[in-house]
């Protein structure tokens, strides 16, 4: 790992891999404990990227739509900005984002939120249209109540009752 510090940049950071090496470039006003928590939480990202790129989410969301009878997506993909939230869908357009987040946890955890997100396709609010879809994956209580025993439940509400 290299950290190149510039005076050039203000805020941002950024991480990327050359030649073999995580280079992560910071603000050179940095200080050193900012430098080893930056570096840490880009250190993460990569590895959350790396474990991502291993899983096909689009044919991952095919299977699940076609066994729980729900639309496919127009576009799913991984994200890395979703701080609060594992997935977020705009039915207008069909696209559905998931957060690389997940790329570590267990498949039928990623399966949850996968579904949940393709029930957002056909109902866009948490109602008990929306759950009725939801409870069409066999596990989905057990996912949530992984996620909350987490305490990374943010963005999958709970209710439907």
């Amino acid at each position: 790992m290299e950290v190149v510090r510039s005076a050039r940049r203000r805020r941002t950071v950024q991480a990327r891999e050359v030649g073999g090496v995580l280079r992560v470039s910071i603000p050179a006003t940095m200080t050193t404990a900012e430098e080893e928590r930056w570096v840490a939480e880009m250190v993460r990202r990569i590895e959350r990227r790396s474990a991502a790129s291993r899983i096909d989410l689009a044919a991952r969301a095919e299977v699940l739509a076609e066994r729980y009878r729900l639309p496919r997506p127009a576009s799913i993909r991984w994200v890395d900005n979703q701080q609060w939230r594992w997935g977020s869908c705009t039915p207008a357009d069909g696209t559905v984002r998931v957060s690389s987040r997940l790329a570590g946890e267990p498949g039928w955890v990623l399966d949850y939120v996968v579904v949940h997100e393709l029930a957002h396709l056909v109902v866009a609010g948490h109602g008990r249209r929306f759950w009725a879809l939801v409870r069409r994956y066999p596990l989905a209580e057990r996912a949530r109540g992984f996620l909350m025993a987490r305490g990374i439940d943010a963005g999958i509400e709970t209710g439907g009752e």
